[in-house]
């Protein structure tokens, strides 16, 4: 099943059904360890929608399915996010760093986002003016509950500024937490099976309107499964509410940098396409 979240209330897909629902409390609902189970019993009362009710609700948008949680990310997961990490950091001798924690038992984690930090489906992120160099990360994204069991996934755009972060490994935080830096959405796929290894992540840019950049990856170039990575994260340290975790990129666009106005799309099989234009701050 598939929920998402309404300006006006709670949709919530099974199959190929949809269900309106009141607006619930995300915090709650996020934060419960029988999350499938519980939109089952609670959904049974809501209201069967038609074709154009559902194509007029997703017109009006879209927000985050998130309540207060935080967003955190994984980093050189895939091989091809580590030769590309290695290559911007060459010049200031950052480059051994990322072939070693691509190969080593304990995986790169870093905080990425809050929740004022994170734009909605269809909205704006944002691309800093510091920065001359910046790409869109597209991501797998677990929903992991208070007791690191992961019970959903969602499609992420960690937004990256490349000039900043090869400029110094140190400067990480710098390049990905800032205002807009994150996208999640449109909906979470509620489910306890991980996604197949030959599930696709789709990234395409589009400039004036026309495709600028066009990538595609699959989960089987994911070095780092996805429950070994909740079970990092969860090491001395605790998500009351739950949290979700970006699993890295591996797809990483070169010799290209994102404009403001250009529309990022990322897609991934089985859960639906995340759309974001570009703003600069």
């Amino acid at each position: 099943m598939k929920i998402y979240k309404l300006p006006s209330g709670t949709l919530l897909q099974k199959s190929d059904q949809f269900f309106l629902g009141p607006s619930l409390h995300w915090n709650e609902l996020l934060g419960r360890e029988n999350l499938k189970e519980y939109l089952n019993f609670e959904s049974k009362g809501w209201r069967l929608l038609g074709t154009e009710e559902v194509e007029k609700l997703m017109e009006i948008g879209l927000l985050s399915p998130m309540g207060d949680q935080e967003i955190w990310a994984a980093g050189v997961t895939y091989y091809r996010s580590r030769t590309a990490r290695m290559e911007e950091s060459q010049d200031a001798g950052g480059a051994d760093f990322y072939d070693k924690v691509y190969a080593a038992d304990r995986p790169e984690l870093f905080f990425k986002a809050t929740s004022s930090r994170v734009s909605h489906p269809g909205g704006k992120v944002n691309i800093r003016k510091d920065s001359t160099w910046d790409v869109p990360e597209p991501e797998l994204t677990l929903l992991i509950s208070p007791s690191g069991r992961i019970q959903g996934f969602t499609v992420g755009n960690d937004m990256s500024s490349r000039s900043i972060e090869g400029e110094n490994p140190l400067y990480l935080p710098q390049a990905k937490v800032y205002h807009g830096c994150a996208a999640i959405g449109p909906c979470i796929l509620v489910q306890d099976e991980i996604p197949s290894d030959d599930t696709k992540i789709r990234l395409e840019i589009f400039r004036g309107g026309q495709l600028s950049f066009a990538g595609e990856t699959d989960l089987s170039q994911l070095k780092r499964k996805p429950q070994e990575l909740a079970d990092w994260l969860f090491r001395a340290n605790t998500f009351p509410i739950g949290c979700f975790l970006m699993t890295g990129t591996g797809i990483v666009p070169d010799d290209f940098t994102l404009g403001e106005g250009d529309l990022v799309r990322i897609g991934i099989d089985g859960i639906g396409v995340l759309e974001n234009t570009i703003s600069k701050i």
